[in-house]
């Protein structure tokens, strides 16, 4: 069933972010030989992962006392992220790592806009609303729409090669003062393309991934934000809270920061050598709504 006052996605990778703190002293107490094992053991199963055509993997060293590594995987099935997190477990490297959070999602593009089109479109040719024909015409559209360039690019690309990252979950505000969902369809689509202005406001300086997680965790959204200066997330956050549907709707969970490495720089990062690089090439993505 198509709900005229629900607005659809376009759903792609599932993803996993996972937060650990690292044991450092005990991992340093090891001898040097013993530290080269466990460190090319992890590079042994993470380099494929990141080479998967179907999935993708990415390190950061986070900042503060939330964690130390936070592991961000992309996967095309539910069950594959199962399978990377039991194989990641299974390392040597699992012993030094205490899982301080994690977060379960799915890449979205929002469709308030496109989804009245939709059912305006269909309206207009007549179709009994919630018919058989209703909804493949429905899903017909909504091929098109993931078809487009716009939202294909978008769907299915790695996770952005950028240096800094930014990582929180929020809410709709459903309380007794405000409630987003008891909005009107046409209130709320005119909230979010404002507020998807604010985003397109800072084109190339940063790329922001949103992924829903109504069901799966315990917030209904992830962010993440990644930039090649980390004072554009502090930029682009604050100009988004006095954007109405932030302002009023908004509520934000914990936020996690820190610095993106190649997955060859891990041995690097558990030596405690300075600021592991990210290696990849880093070019320029415009930021979406």
């Amino acid at each position: 069933m198509r709900n005229p006052f629900v607005p659809e996605s376009l759903d792609s990778w599932h993803i996993l972010h996972r937060m650990f703190a690292f044991k450092r002293r005990a991992f340093d107490a090891l001898p040097a030989g013993r530290r080269d094992e466990i460190a090319r053991e992890a590079l042994a199963f993470l380099e494929p992962l990141a080479a998967d055509p179907d999935g993708d993997v990415s390190t950061a060293q986070m900042l503060g006392h939330k964690g130390d590594l936070m592991l961000t995987h992309y996967a095309k099935t539910f069950d594959a992220l199962g399978e990377a997190q039991m194989g990641f477990d299974k390392l040597a490297l699992a012993d030094f790592l205490t899982p301080t959070t994690s977060y379960v999602s799915i890449l979205e593009l929002g469709l308030y806009e496109a989804s009245a089109r939709f059912h305006e479109t269909l309206r207009e040719r007549g179709l009994k609303p919630h018919s058989q024909d209703w909804n493949d015409a429905f899903d017909a559209l909504l091929a098109e729409e993931a078809a487009h360039p716009r939202s294909a690019g978008r769907l299915w690309a790695k996770v952005p090669a950028r240096r800094y990252v930014c990582f929180y979950p929020m809410n709709k505000k459903r309380g007794e003062a405000v409630n987003w969902y008891s909005l009107p369809y046409q209130e709320r689509g005119r909230l979010m393309l404002e507020h998807g202005k604010i985003g397109r406001s800072f084109h190339g300086l940063v790329t922001q991934v949103i992924s829903g997680s109504i069901g799966y965790d315990d917030w209904e959204w992830g962010v993440d934000l990644y930039a090649d200066d980390p004072l554009v997330f502090k930029k682009l956050v604050y100009e988004m809270r006095f954007d109405e549907a932030s302002a009023l709707y908004a509520e934000f969970g914990e936020f996690y920061t820190g610095m993106q490495f190649s997955i060859a720089e891990l041995p690097a990062f558990l030596r405690g050598e300075r600021s592991p690089r990210l290696l990849s090439k880093v070019v320029p993505e415009p930021a979406t709504a």
